[in-house]
């Protein structure tokens, strides 16, 4: 993924530290047994340092022994960025007091308040209730036991699969439209909201897979083989209707006609990259022109050898006659 990281980004990246299996996480668990409360700050850039008052500087490897040691002073731990060293120890924090906050604890509220306004994350343990809350990303996130975490995961894998289904009978429906050339604007929103139904859920269990960290293989691999080609799928249809939004806007006609490049139909086509592909669906505008050209008009486009045209033109027909027999069976 290019570009800046997104909050979610973040937040994975702060759960992966402390998923099961860390020394981090084990450091953790140590001081929720020990019936301890603790303040975990991940980064000892500038910007943290110049917050720290008090404490001592430790700069010591990190082991969970050492952590669970330090959690008996009151005062903030700070680790490296990946968390390999412990830097400081028994360190007052002092964030800006106007960034706002909605936890009431002492401790719970100068957590999110450094890990609003550094960007860092920052692992808080409520020594009353043993509850291991993560900021990261301008999200809190409260760790959760590891077996109801799987049965919750399960259970979302479990609604992924069913909406999965409908969406797989949505974009079926929707091909037999583009190859008769009737497609609305309706028809093309509607596939597009369950996809992003379908996105929210599998981005929640791969939240629940980062926080699992090695319990996490199977639904890893579940994950993966229900979600990937979809994802891809999704991509194509919204690349193909590029002017069609999830939720189109007041005043547009949902019954007007939309007009499909036909990049998702081409992804069929055995052996047609992404950019002969785009070629293609660049020369003829729309999938109407594209599946009424034969093959020397498809050879004809540039970068388009005759054998690739031929498969082009073969792949399309078979979509036309599938769709043809569907409607009689």
């Amino acid at each position: 993924m290019h570009g800046q990281p997104t909050p979610n980004d973040v937040l994975h990246d702060a759960l992966a530290i402390v998923a099961p299996g860390t020394p981090l996480r084990d450091g953790i668990d140590r001081i929720v047994r020990a019936k301890m409360g603790a303040l975990v700050v991940v980064g000892d850039d500038p910007s943290v340092l110049a917050i720290c008052s008090g404490g001592f500087l430790l700069d010591a490897e990190f082991t969970p022994q050492r952590l669970s040691e330090l959690a008996k002073m009151d005062g903030a731990i700070i680790l490296s960025n990946d968390a390999s060293r412990i830097a400081r120890a028994n360190v007052h924090l002092v964030p800006d007091p106007t960034v706002p906050t909605s936890e009431t604890g002492t401790r719970h509220r100068t957590a999110e308040r450094v890990a609003v306004s550094l960007g860092v994350p920052v692992i808080s343990v409520s020594e009353e209730m043993s509850v291991i809350n993560v900021y990261a990303g301008g999200m809190k996130r409260q760790l959760q036991d590891i077996g109801r975490l799987l049965d919750r995961a399960n259970q979302a894998l479990q609604t992924l699969e069913r909406y999965k289904d409908k969406l797989d009978d949505a974009t079926s429906a929707l091909t037999a439209l583009e190859i008769e050339d009737v497609v609305t604007v309706h028809d093309v929103a509607a596939v597009i909201q369950r996809g992003e139904m379908v996105r929210q859920i599998a981005a929640e269990i791969e939240t629940m897979i980062v926080e699992l960290g090695v319990d996490a293989r199977l639904l890893r691999l579940q994950l993966d083989e229900v979600f990937t080609s979809l994802d891809d799928e999704l991509d194509l249809v919204i690349a193909d209707y590029p002017d069609i939004s999830g939720e189109p806007t007041v005043g547009v006609d949902g019954d007007a006609p939309a007009n499909p490049k036909g990049l998702r139909l081409l992804a069929r086509v055995p052996r047609l990259s992404h950019p002969e592909a785009v070629a293609i669906t660049t020369h003829f505008g729309e999938l109407a022109k594209l599946m009424r050209a034969s093959a020397d008009e498809l050879a004809a486009v540039p970068g388009i050898s005759p054998k690739t045209a031929s498969a082009v033109k073969d792949t399309l027909d078979r979509l036309t006659e599938s769709t043809i027999l569907d409607q009689y069976i």
